[in-house]
């Protein structure tokens, strides 16, 4: 069985759109709405979750101490991934001031939503790859596929970088178009140390999905990467787009079933436990602490 006490959801938001800094958010939208900590602890007790990693979802320096001061309030939460402006290097401090939060865990640069494919090449950029070796910090890799290749650049010369890919590059499920993702995802998994997110396929797939839909998508992670370097996440509330947190619970559940006990629960906890760092604080979440 999964051990319940390292169950960890590694991909979730927290926000508030008052706030005025989440540029991608459709006005009147499903997704425009406070999404707090009492709305997610039903769906971590039902699913048997001991905590979850809150990830960045806005590019300002304003929305990341917003997460930290959820952090130290909120005990499911385990660790933060926040943003630096990669382009300014000035956000050196801002990182430094970060990172003596123990729940501060990495950094999250939007790269999906910049127009240049290869920004993440740039030279300019090295100094926010190299603080976060140095200070040990995980990069977390919001992509769409055409972004892999730059990528795997950029890691080749950062073999020590923490990185995991959000999303698994966000296949374009819906059209079908497996072929040149799963080559280039090959490609990234053989090439380098990263870890990938089986998350957010549900959203790719859109509202009619099935466990057929995604099974040729999930098995290429899963294969490719293999189980140590695949871990679980919800994308919620992002997920709500196209599922419910269960349903998806379910379906990773279904999707990784031919794995032993001990993969499945690494995927399910324990590579996100191991990449992020959250050994100490493991101890002050578990199911008992979340309450419905």
């Amino acid at each position: 069985m999964i051990d319940e006490a390292l169950r960890i959801d590694a991909h979730q938001h927290y926000w508030d759109p008052a706030r005025g800094d989440y540029f991608w958010m459709v006005p009147g939208g499903k997704l425009d709405r406070v999404f707090a900590p009492s709305d997610l602890r039903p769906c971590l007790a039902r699913n048997k979750i001991g905590g979850t990693v809150l990830i960045q979802a806005a590019p300002t320096l304003e929305e990341t101490d917003y997460l930290l001061d959820i952090a130290d309030r909120e005990p499911t939460v385990m660790g933060v991934v926040g943003w630096i402006d990669f382009e300014d290097r000035s956000h050196l401090a801002a990182l430094e001031r970060f990172r003596k939060n123990p729940k501060f865990k990495g950094i999250r640069p939007m790269i999906q939503d910049i127009a240049d494919p290869k920004w993440v090449m740039h030279p300019n950029l090295s100094w926010a790859f190299d603080a976060l070796v140095e200070y040990g910090l995980c990069f977390d890799a919001l992509l769409h596929p055409q972004h892999i290749l730059p990528l795997l650049k950029r890691l080749l010369r950062y073999p020590n970088l923490k990185v995991v890919i959000d999303h698994g590059a966000r296949p374009q499920i819906r059209d079908e178009a497996f072929s040149t993702w799963a080559a280039d995802i090959a490609r990234l998994a053989r090439e380098s140390s990263a870890f990938v997110k089986l998350s957010g396929l549900t959203t790719e797939a859109g509202p009619e999905w099935t466990e057929h839909d995604l099974e040729p998508y999930a098995s290429h992670i899963l294969n490719t990467f293999g189980p140590e370097r695949v871990m679980f996440g919800s994308d919620w509330p992002v997920c709500l787009r196209a599922s419910s947190y269960d349903r998806w619970v379910d379906a990773a559940s279904a999707l990784t079933a031919s794995y032993s006990d001990a993969e499945r629960a690494a995927v399910f906890g324990g590579n996100a436990k191991a990449f992020y760092g959250l050994d100490d604080l493991t101890a002050a979440v578990g199911p008992g602490l979340i309450k419905a």
